[in-house]
């Protein structure tokens, strides 16, 4: 039986490994040419580096022939379920829940913050030794609209309420009731738009999110209001969230998008009302602690044969979700 564990992080560095699996480190290397730590057939777990190119990501995927377990260090898993194909059946496909959630969410708070405040004409007055005083938006007292209601959404809600919000709707696959309130399906989205002084979206990128956000999403959102992403770019429609940001009738706040990188002369890069990070809601102090923990717990779980955490699918038998948890 196939024993062999591939880790992104060198297995030093992680306390806590449980015995039995032989660890062998494997990143990718800097140019993505690093070559494979061992035989790739020898591979029962595969966990998939973190902030490399694609190509590189799924470099062994097709060599993988007795893998069990594909571990991503990411939250979304599109990069893998587009490529189910050359995975053979049977393997676990599992998320990186618990271990983004810290830092996307202040970074959602962090965007949505800078925005209505006014920062980025702050940055650029600063750069000019110009004092541009003036009246800008406060949180307080808004309507929030979370799309997308997953451990990640609640993170985000986790951080909103100190700010004095006015209320918060959440959005997911489908209806159920938390702790925090009612949770609409994704049916109702529409017609909870035009309440909407800011919409932050986190949901996963999947076949049924693609382009979610279009000319009628973005048209139903009320006049002056902010757009957030924290999720993918490809939710987002970019030729019609440009035209809405050209007309000056909505702002926006993107930490991913489409294409991405986003290239030199790009019209996103010069649209009035946007402030764009480069996806950076994972990769932060917060992120190797908790990928650490997450390592730790699941390899413990798969050597004593007890069920993994954060399962998105076997291979061969389930297709994905679509809408936050």
């Amino acid at each position: 039986m196939t024993s062999d564990v591939w880790l992104p992080i060198p297995p030093e560095e992680i306390e806590g490994l449980p015995a039995g699996p032989r660890y062998l480190f494997w990143d990718g290397g800097e140019d993505g040419d690093q070559p494979f730590p061992g035989d790739p057939a020898d591979c029962a777990v595969y966990v998939v580096p973190y902030m490399k190119r694609l190509s590189v990501r799924v470099r062994p995927l097709e060599r993988l022939t007795n893998v069990r377990v594909i571990q991503t260090l990411t939250a979304g898993v599109d990069d893998i379920t587009a490529r189910l194909p050359e995975i053979v059946p049977g393997v676990r496909l599992c998320n990186a829940r618990g271990v983004h959630e810290t830092s996307t969410a202040e970074l959602a708070l962090t965007l949505t913050l800078a925005a209505l405040r006014g920062i980025p004409g702050f940055v650029r007055a600063q750069q000019q030794e110009r004092w541009a005083a003036g009246f800008h938006q406060s949180l307080a007292d808004k309507s929030v609209l979370i799309v997308g209601y997953g451990a990640i959404g609640a993170a985000i809600e986790d951080r909103l309420t100190p700010f004095e919000v006015a209320r918060v709707a959440r959005i997911a696959r489908s209806q159920r009731t938390t702790a925090r309130g009612l949770v609409h399906p994704i049916t109702d989205v529409l017609s909870l738009l035009p309440d909407a002084d800011v919409v932050i979206l986190c949901t996963p990128l999947t076949e049924a999110t693609r382009g979610f956000v279009d000319a009628d999403f973005l048209a139903r959102m009320k006049d002056g209001a902010l757009l957030v992403n924290v999720a993918r770019g490809a939710v987002v429609d970019t030729k019609a969230l440009l035209a809405e940001l050209e007309r000056g009738r909505i702002t926006a706040a993107l930490d991913v998008t489409d294409p991405e990188p986003l290239p030199p002369g790009h019209p996103l890069w010069q649209a009035p009302g946007v402030l764009i990070s480069p996806h950076v809601g994972g990769p932060s102090s917060a992120f190797l602690p908790r990928a650490k923990r997450l390592l730790v717990d699941q390899l413990t779980r798969f050597v004593n044969q007890e069920p993994l955490r954060n399962v998105i699918l076997t291979t061969g038998s389930e297709t994905p979700g679509s809408m936050g948890q």
